[in-house]
């Protein structure tokens, strides 16, 4: 098969689901195409050794990349984000059609569900199916991260979001709870399969730890809670700050946060202006670097807002941390808890609850490290039998087979 895949952001960006998912397909045998835009996610720059053009050819561990133009930003401003998340579309729109030859099948990774536009357009100019992926529920999820109040603009994209969704010839979610929502919408059942992320890192062994790295960046002689990934209004990590000020008393405590965003200043000032020693910031680092992190951390955390669109989200940190080989605290309300749980990889604590973060951790603290580490290798187990790589990407290409074999050309005319 020729797959296409349409997607806003890909490698070296960090959301590396994409190019993982096309490197498998390769090895599988099958040629693969991307579309997407000029890397500048997450800092809304274009990176070094790239410059803006009509479009730019490259190839990437056998997977053949096609640039096109957009517009770069990663600010509060809603005018800005809006051009980023529409002038990659247009550019999709206008030249994706005429830059890939002989595809078979298309999957377009959402968000932005703008990028339905471009989908339809080439599905319809090259007569092929295409398989809608969803991360982010729009526009629910809009709203929930400050990003979108504006009821006109909800409308207007929840309308193209049920356009996208009847063009699709099937559509693939992150979580349950994705698939009970489309439902609710007249979805059809059939129609939506539930595809679990795997760990942004891929399939990594745990590394031992390295304590020269250890001191160099803060972490030595300490029990350390590490959250890592963006730092901005879903994720809520205020609360991560109110409970550490509850857990002084544990001297060698703290809460690592590593990442970016645009909230990560103001946790700082915050943090600073209280006094509190025990929560230690450090700047995103790359993502082959994080195997490295967990060797040398105690517990992984995964937590966002209290808001009932993040109950159905399952975050992909999840995944990375069940593969880290610790004891993970999830304070995110249900469909990420209940994973967890389920794989008896740690303790589901309520979002936004300072109090109750705050008792999950002197509990994990008072562990044996016999107890921390039972619970790391059951998540990492979990992991491998239910969510690696090796174990989905055959799931996708045999959902590709299905479509392709079986596709009505006319619910696209």
């Amino acid at each position: 098969m020729h797959i296409l895949i349409l997607t806003q952001n890909y490698v070296p960006e960090p959301d590396p689901k994409m190019h993982i998912l096309g490197k498998g397909l390769v090895k599988l045998g099958h040629k693969i195409t991307i579309i997407t835009g000029f890397p500048n996610y997450p800092y809304g720059k274009i990176y070094p050794g790239y410059r803006q053009r009509f479009w730019q050819r490259e190839e990437i561990d056998g997977v053949g990349v096609i640039r096109l133009p957009l517009f770069p930003d990663r600010s509060r401003s809603v005018i800005k984000r809006s051009l980023n998340y529409l002038s990659f579309p247009l550019s999709a729109s206008i030249l994706g059609p005429f830059l890939c030859r002989q595809i078979d099948i298309m999957l377009v990774y959402h968000p932005p569900i703008t990028l339905g536009i471009p989908a339809w357009i080439i599905s319809y100019l090259h007569n092929i199916p295409f398989i809608l992926e969803i991360q982010d529920m729009w526009p629910e999820t809009l709203p929930a991260t400050g990003m979108v109040s504006n009821q006109y603009i909800l409308n207007r994209l929840k309308k193209l979001a049920m356009f996208t969704y009847s063009k699709a010839s099937a559509i693939t979610v992150i979580s349950p709870g994705f698939k009970k929502n489309l439902e609710s919408k007249g979805v059809p059942a059939k129609k939506i399969h539930i595809f679990y992320n795997w760990a942004y890192e891929g399939d990594f062994s745990t590394a031992d730890p390295d304590i020269d790295f250890a001191k160099k960046i803060g972490l030595h002689k300490h029990f350390n809670i590490l959250y890592a990934g963006n730092m901005g209004p879903a994720q809520g990590l205020h609360n991560v700050i109110e409970s550490a000020s509850l857990l002084t008393d544990i001297k060698d405590l703290q809460f690592v946060l590593i990442g970016s965003g645009i909230d990560y200043s103001n946790l700082e000032k915050e943090v600073k202006e209280r006094k509190l020693k025990n929560v230690h910031f450090l700047p995103r680092l790359p993502i082959e670097v994080m195997p490295s992190i967990y060797a040398i951390v105690d517990v992984v955390m995964v937590h966002l807002t209290d808001d009932p669109i993040f109950e159905i989200t399952i975050p992909g940190k999840t995944q990375s941390c069940l593969l880290s080989g610790h004891p993970i605290i999830v304070s995110v309300n249900g469909d990420a808890a209940d994973l967890v749980v389920k794989a008896e990889a740690g303790i589901a604590v309520p979002a936004m609850n300072p109090s109750a973060l705050a008792s999950a951790v002197r509990k994990l603290h008072s562990m044996s490290p016999e107890e921390r580490k039972k619970m790391g290798l059951a998540g990492r187990d979990f992991y491998f039998r239910n969510l690696s790589p090796e174990v989905q990407i055959k799931k996708y290409e045999q959902l590709f087979k299905e479509v392709i074999n079986g596709k009505d050309i006319s619910n696209r005319r």
